[in-house]
Order: structure tokens, then sequence, then C-alpha cells
């Protein structure tokens, strides 16, 4: 009989009274007894609102719901497909709305949808893996900066992949502490070619310049990442290496003579198909017969093989503490005997050179700012 009665005065009463009965029975419904039969009449009235010709009623409906995690969901779903303004109230605020809800809007939503969601608190992972997957970039950046929101290190991974070549989501994503290494590498190589496209650049360096020096930057960062990853990380960012075609063994002799020994382990796990438990006793106290036989089994030539293992073994040396000096300049003294020419082994030793160098510039660099700050 209340129903009905509500239902002849709605039909007559202006907008302005049907939205203060809008706000008096969502406010009536989440105060009365759950499962009552006055609940359950204020929710049918509630649901004839929602065919409401004046938004300003399905407004006032949205907003004394929104806040509530006991608003029935069949109405606050039906809201979150209003007009905008209604909508956008209860996709940003209402925690009735769970998770299959939000995944589920961002799907058929536009970008407005989107943008609410990803603004949402406490947004569960399904719904910022649906802004990773679909989202542009806006929506992406509002995900990134709401601190609540829970985003797995997979929806990082895919932001990077979809979005990376963006300036304003690298920054995001760079200063993420849980960023995946191999996410952090591919950003590494989105600032390469943004770099390398740049007008200044093209404009101050030859294309051959620019290719060999995005090439070493990439290097580089690449090795100074992996000096830092978690271990459950190292063999995700090897694969990654190896798939994209970045695990070469120039890197590899990077590596190992900056010292990223857990990675290199890493590294030869995955290139060789073996166990951990395998690969590192061979490297740490193996016969060269058998260090050399790992290499190979990761598809190096004998050649190159051997260059490794000699590196393997001054690594040795330095971890017990038998010598000084970096590993690079005593493997170029181990090798001097290996002729110039167009051999790889000849060409790994140049670039191995070229580290030498680089090692020796840092270590002035250094000194002298040590020697400022002294001064």
């Amino acid at each position: 009989m209340i129903v009905q009665a509500f239902l002849r005065w709605a039909e007559t009463a202006k907008a302005g009274d049907r939205s203060k009965a809008a706000t008096a029975l969502a406010q009536a419904y989440l105060r009365l007894p759950s499962g009552s039969e006055e609940q359950r009449s204020a929710l049918l009235a509630m649901t004839y609102l929602l065919d409401d010709p004046s938004p300003r009623v399905r407004l006032a409906l949205a907003k004394g719901l929104a806040d509530s995690p006991h608003a029935p969901r069949a109405v606050v779903a039906a809201l979150a497909e209003d007009q905008p303004e209604i909508a956008c109230t209860v996709i940003a605020r209402s925690p009735a709305l769970n998770e299959a809800d939000l995944v589920d809007l961002a799907g058929r939503g536009d970008g407005l949808t989107r943008g609410m969601i990803s603004s949402r608190p406490d947004l569960p992972r399904g719904a910022s893996a649906a802004i990773a997957e679909i989202g542009d970039e806006a929506e992406n950046i509002l995900l990134l900066e709401n601190p609540t929101a829970q985003i797995t290190r997979v929806s990082l991974r895919r932001i990077t992949e979809r979005l990376g070549a963006l300036a304003s989501i690298r920054n995001l994503l760079l200063d993420r502490e849980d960023l995946p290494a191999d996410a952090r590498q591919l950003l590494v190589e989105h600032v390469s070619i943004a770099l390398a496209s740049s007008f200044l650049v093209r404009t101050a360096l030859s294309q051959k310049r620019i290719d060999w020096m995005t090439r070493e930057a990439e290097e580089a960062a690449t090795v100074a990442i992996a000096g830092i990853v978690p271990p459950e990380e190292i063999l995700s960012l090897a694969e990654h290496l190896r798939a994209s075609g970045r695990l070469t063994p120039a890197f590899l002799i990077q590596a190992l003579c900056a010292g990223k020994v857990d990675f290199f382990v890493g590294a030869v796990v995955v290139l060789s198909g073996l166990t951990e438990q395998r690969v590192r006793p061979i490297l740490a106290t193996g016969r060269r017969h058998a260090v050399r036989a790992l290499f190979e089994a990761c598809g190096l030539s004998r050649a190159l093989a051997l260059v490794f293992v000699e590196a393997v073994l001054l690594w040795r040396q330095a971890a017990a503490g038998h010598q000084t000096g970096s590993i690079s300049s005593q493997l170029i003294d181990r090798l001097s005997h290996v002729p110039a020419g167009d051999s790889p082994v000849s060409e790994m030793l140049g670039m191995i050179e070229k580290m030498q160098r680089s090692e020796i510039r840092a270590s002035a660099r250094a000194y002298a700012s040590n020697a400022s700050l002294a001064a």
C-alpha cells in the first residue's frame, strides 16, 4: 500500500520533491532492518525511480547510496550505467560494486568510466588489470597515481608493454619500487628510442654514431639493472633479454666483468637449460673443461667459451681476494696473445678494452670529485 501510494504521488510531484523523496528512500533503506518488509518496499520504490525522467532524481538516489557497502547492488549497478554525472557518483565511490562489476564496467564503458574506476580507493587487482589491458594514457596515469590501487607486477609489465613509449607513463613507472626488472629494462629501450629520435640528437650526430651510443647506453643500463634485480626476478629478466635478442656474449661478459654474478648465473641457466643447482657449482669450483663445456652448452663457440672460462677463473680469484684490479684489465692481459682481426674473440676483446677505458674514466671522475670535496 505504501509503495502504491508513493507511485501515485510520484506521477504528479515536481522534480525537486521527487529528488527529496529519492534521498529519503535511500536513507530509509540503509537504516531499516535487513530483509524487512519495509526495506523491500523501499527497494521497490528506488527501482521505480531508476526510470525517473529527471536526472536530478536519479542523481539524488546515487548520492544517497554511493558511500554505503549495504546499498542494493542492482540499483547501484543500474546507476553506474546512467548518464556521466550520475554514473561517476557511484563508480568512483560505491563499495557495493565488487571486482567483477568494475571489470565489466571497464570493458563496456568509455574513457570517463575507466578514469573513475582508476581513481577508486582500494581498487582491486582485477579492475587494475582491466585498466592496464585496455585503458589509454590518461586512465593509466590515474591508476598509477592512485596510492591505494592494488596493481600486480603482471599489470605493471603490461602497462610498460602498451604505453611505455609515453614519457608520462615512463616517469610514473620508473618511480615504483615494485616495477619488475624486465619491465624496467623495456623502459630503458623506450628511453633510448626517444633520445635517438629527438631533433637535437639527430641534428648533432650521425645515424651511425646515434646507433652506437644508444646500444652502448642500453647495455650499460641493463647491466646496472641486472646488478640490483631481486633474486626471484633474475630468471624472468634473463629470459626477457634472451627472447629480445639482447642476451649476447658481449652483454654476458660485461655482466661478469662488472661483478653481476647472480644475474650471470641466471643467464647461463636460461641459455643452457640446466638447473641453477648444477650451474652454480660448475662456475664456482668446476674444472676448466667443465666450465668450457657449460658455456658451449649455452651455444658459444669453443673460442668464445675459452674467453668466458678465463673470465670465470679471474672472478674466482677476485672473490677469494687473491688479485687486485678489475677483471676486464686482467682478462685483457691474459688474452693479449690473440691476434687482431675480425674474429669474434678479437671483437669481444675490443669491447672489453672499451669497458676498461670506461672504468678508468669513472675512477678518474670519482677521484676528481673526492679531491674537489676535500679541497
